[in-house]
């Protein structure tokens, strides 16, 4: 059930982001985490050019409200957990470490 409710976080905020963020940059959701009580989560996410990660996490930030709006219209029987936006430290190295090994 914990596993289902994190992906249907995934999905909508990759749904949300896709369908507000601008042109600028490409956000991509790498994963998201759930707490065990389900009232927390947080979003990882990429952004492309790198230059512009702290405008697009300050975007997503600023757009929560918006955020559990959609995702409440998007899942039902879910309670709305409060998310925080963050860069995918992780994934990021893994795409410095690819462009190293070419």
């Amino acid at each position: 059930m914990h596993e289902r409710d994190t992906e249907a976080l995934y999905h909508v905020a990759a749904e949300f982001l896709n369908r507000e963020a601008g042109r600028q940059s490409m956000i991509t959701v790498t994963r998201a985490h759930l707490s065990d009580d389900r009232k927390s989560g947080i979003i990882y996410i990429s952004v492309f050019p790198d230059t512009a990660e702290a405008s697009a996490v300050h975007f997503a930030n600023r757009n929560r409200t918006e955020f559990s709006k959609f995702f409440e219209k998007r899942v039902r029987g879910m309670q709305v957990p409060q998310v925080e936006f963050v860069i995918d430290e992780g994934e990021k190295a893994r795409r410095r470490l690819d462009e190293l090994t070419k």
